[in-house]
């Protein structure tokens, strides 16, 4: 059996539904893991902020026109009136849990019980679609299995064993659909995998059947060795080892979700990225290939600041690193890229949130000197130390570019180039150029 996830997009529409459900019901029996409809899910962030703020007319406003949409979905997506009836019935459940939930005390526990209305939406409309195809469906609800722990790491025992059972109960479906992103926590209460966790859905799914193979769709024809949106010509990499996999979503591949490589790549369960429009073309193979001496595509991550460290107190003083690493601990900021010398260091991050008391604290330590709107580019491929000439290669690419920071052996997987926002296209071009020639 595999695990099939399809994004907003591939269920946007009605024409996109029908064409989802028909790509489906070729394949077998399979368990399909379904996104929120594209752009619903910001427009359901959009009326808890409305609410958080008192202001119930205008979250009101914003659901009756979302409530509009649905309605005008499911006129085009279900003839038989008995099935009409039953979608609209199921939809406007959720959609009035929301309308409920504009009450004067509105809390966190709220907002995410109003975001998980996305997904249930969508896996009500395809299962009245389904059945009026004359296919046999079954709903496994995510909320029925999907829990994360009291660290909000999934539970991975909890969702076999929860998962098994529901799929013990039906087994004659033809088709099993379930929910993405949306989970319980550890006491209970409705909660999510965090944005882009519908891929995390089908690879803890994948992991917890041992599935034959985790297929994530999209509207792309897998990963790309460049970013196609400032780069032309780029290509679908083919295959992809999981640590590359990993690098190149983490990175700002946006096609995968970084989290979605790891329960694959534990249970050793190929990963396919294909396109929905596109369903007979290969797409990328991510398992764990071996190494081909080879760089295998580029990515980019925005909005990184740099800050670097300058202390002669430094100098074969011990404690320094883990006094540095401390304070962004305390601030829960994870850190990217890392360059040391004799006399200080230079880390990277992508969140400003925490940047003026980091700073503060990092001050008592030395003096203090940040670069913002700066972009880490990533390139990936077999990099292992003794396959000589790549980061040569990588490097005299990037010969006209200014260059902030470069780190090269924590992986062996990964060169990483710290540039200015305002030289990123010309990087991301020069790589191309440099390191996958037409």
């Amino acid at each position: 059996m595999n695990v099939l996830k399809f994004g907003g997009t591939s269920v946007g529409s009605a024409e996109n539904i029908k064409h989802v459900a028909e790509l489906v019901m070729s394949r077998g029996r399979n368990i399909v893991v379904l996104s929120a409809m594209a752009g619903v899910t910001n427009t359901l962030v959009e009326i808890t902020e409305y609410l958080y703020r008192g202001n119930k007319s205008a979250a009101k406003e914003v659901l009756s026109q979302l409530t509009a949409k649905y309605m005008n979905t499911i006129d085009n997506l279900i003839d038989d009136p008995q099935l009409h009836d039953e979608a609209c019935e199921r939809v406007m459940e959720h959609l009035n849990i929301i309308h409920n939930f504009a009450t004067d005390s509105f809390t966190l526990y709220e907002e995410k019980e109003i975001l998980a209305r996305g997904e249930l939406m969508s896996t009500a409309m395809m299962d009245c679609y389904l059945r009026q195809q004359g296919v046999k469906s079954v709903v496994l609800p995510a909320l029925d299995y999907m829990r994360t722990d009291k660290t909000g790491e999934p539970d991975s025992a909890y969702i076999q064993k929860n998962l098994t059972k529901l799929l013990q109960v039906n087994p004659d479906a033809d088709i099993y659909l379930t929910e993405g992103y949306i989970c319980r926590n550890a006491y209970g209460d409705v909660d999510n995998l965090q944005r882009g966790g519908s891929d995390y859905t089908a690879s803890l799914i994948g992991a917890a059947i041992r599935a034959d193979e985790i297929q994530i769709w999209t509207d792309i024809d897998g990963m790309h060795n460049n970013d196609p949106r400032y780069v032309e010509g780029t290509e679908p990499v083919r295959e992809l080892h999981f640590e590359e996999a990993a690098e190149l979503a983490y990175f700002g591949a946006k096609i995968l979700h970084p989290t979605c490589v790891l329960p694959a790549k534990y249970h050793n369960i190929p990963v396919r990225l294909l396109n929905t429009m596109m369903p007979d073309a290969p797409g990328t193979l991510i398992h764990h290939t071996p190494g081909d001496r080879t760089i295998k595509a580029v990515a980019a991550k925005d909005n990184i600041t740099a800050i670097k460290i300058k202390s002669s107190r430094m100098l074969l003083a011990y404690g320094f690193m883990r006094k540095v690493f401390e304070i962004f601990e305390s601030y829960r900021t994870p850190i990217d890229m890392v360059v040391t010398s004799e006399v200080g260091v230079s880390v990277t991050i992508d969140s400003g949130r925490n940047l003026e008391p980091i700073v503060d604290e990092l001050r008592k330590l030395g003096s203090v000197t940040i670069d913002e709107d700066m972009v880490i580019i990533c390139v990936v491929g077999d990099l292992e130390w003794s396959n000589t000439g790549l980061e040569t290669m990588a490097m005299n690419a990037l010969r006209e570019i200014p260059v902030r920071m470069i780190s090269y052996g924590g992986s062996n997987y990964n060169i990483s180039f710290l540039v200015h926002k305002s030289d990123k296209v010309r990087a991301l071009q020069a790589l191309s150029d440099t390191l996958f020639p037409k």
